[in-house]
């Protein structure tokens, strides 16, 4: 248990320092994912639940693993690097 809390702190902690490249982002949101996914499917056994909700949740999480990639892929065409502040219309 405390390995999957490591690692859920740690994907955060690298969430927030690689903040400049959306590439990065985005595998640490994977990294979070998965370690939220793991202490789900632990919860779940140790509880012998079902496992359905594991599986949207799975789901869920290739939908927004794909939604990343394809913002990473339309602004690499657009502006050619995944810089987050040269995607922002504020500066």
């Amino acid at each position: 248990m405390n390995l999957l809390f490591f690692m859920f702190v740690s994907g955060m902690i690298s969430f927030i320092l690689n903040r400049k490249h959306l590439l990065l982002m985005l595998l640490s949101l994977e990294f979070i994912v998965i370690s939220l996914y793991l202490n789900m499917f632990m919860y779940l056994m140790s509880m012998n639940y079902e496992m359905f909700f594991s599986m949207i949740f799975l789901t869920v999480s290739v939908c927004e693993g794909v939604l990343g990639l394809s913002i990473l892929i339309m602004m690499v065409r657009v502006h050619g690097n995944d810089y987050i502040l040269t995607f922002s219309s504020l500066w």
